[in-house]
C-alpha cells in the first residue's frame, strides 16, 4: 500500500513538471519573465507586489496570478485596481498552486503585450515547495512579525529559491528580531540566495529589489 502511494505521488509530480517544463518554453518564446512569490499568511505579498508593479510601470509591463483556496478575489481587485490585469486562480482547497491552474490562468493573458507575470502562491511554508510552476525564478517573502527562526523549522521552501525579501523592516525598533540569525538559517540552506530588506509600507529596500528584478527582466528580452 505504501509503495502504491509513493509511486502515485512521484507520477502527479511529473505530470506537474512536464506542465511547468510547457509553460516555461511557452512563456520565454514571449519574452516574459516569471516569478512563483511564496510566503506564510500575513507576511505581506499582496503589498509587496503593488509595490514592485508600482516601480517598475509603465516601463514593464506586467500581470499578476493570484492564488487562493477559497474563490475570493480581495487581492485581485487591488491588483486591478492600479490598473494591472489580474486573473485569480482558486485551488479548490488545496494549499499550493499547481503548474496546471498556473497554465490555465496564463492563457487567460494576452501574453503578446507583457513583460512580466507575477504568481502569487497560496499563503503557505510547507506545500508550494514540492511544486514547479514553470517559472523562472522562485521568491520567498518573509517578515518581521513571523520570528526569526522560520528558515530552521520550514527549511525545504528555502531550498530551492533565488530571492528571499524580509518584509515590514519598519517594525524591527518593535519586535524581537534577530536579522543575522534569520539571515544565517537562510544562507546555510541556500548560500547562493539574494537578500533584500523591504517596508512595503514606507518603500524602503524597495528600488534596490525592484533593480534586481529589472535586470532579470531586461536579461531575458
Amino acid at each position: 500500500m505504501t509503495t502504491k502511494r509513493i509511486e502515485i505521488v512521484q507520477d502527479i509530480l511529473n505530470v506537474n513538471d512536464q506542465i511547468a517544463e510547457q509553460t516555461s518554453s511557452e512563456l520565454h518564446l514571449h519574452h516574459i519573465f516569471s516569478m512563483n512569490i511564496m510566503a506564510s499568511p500575513g507576511a505581506g505579498k499582496t503589498s509587496l507586489i503593488m509595490r514592485t508593479l508600482a516601480a517598475l510601470s509603465p516601463e514593464i509591463r506586467s500581470a499578476v496570478l493570484e492564488g487562493d483556496t477559497a474563490p475570493v478575489t480581495i487581492d485581485a481587485e487591488k491588483i486591478s485596481g492600479i490598473g494591472i490585469p489580474a486573473i485569480q486562480i482558486n485551488t479548490g482547497g488545496d494549499c499550493h498552486l499547481n503548474a496546471n491552474l498556473v497554465r490555465k490562468g496564463i492563457q487567460a493573458l494576452d501574453l503578446d503585450t507583457l513583460d512580466l507575470i507575477i504568481v502569487e502562491n497560496v499563503g503557505n511554508l510547507i506545500c508550494p515547495a514540492s511544486w514547479k510552476l514553470g517559472t523562472d525564478i522562485n521568491v520567498v517573502i518573509a517578515s518581521i512579525p513571523e520570528g526569526d527562526d522560520k528558515p530552521y523549522k520550514y527549511p525545504n521552501i528555502y531550498r530551492g529559491i533565488q530571492a528571499l525579501v524580509l518584509n515590514k523592516i519598519d517594525l524591527k525598533p518593535y519586535v524581537d528580531f534577530n536579522v543575522s540569525y534569520f539571515k544565517a538559517g537562510i544562507t546555510a540552506l541556500n548560500p547562493q540566495v539574494e537578500f533584500f530588506e523591504v517596508s512595503s509600507k514606507t518603500g524602503e529596500g524597495i528600488d534596490a529589489w525592484t533593480a534586481w528584478l529589472r535586470e532579470k527582466i531586461t536579461q531575458l528580452s
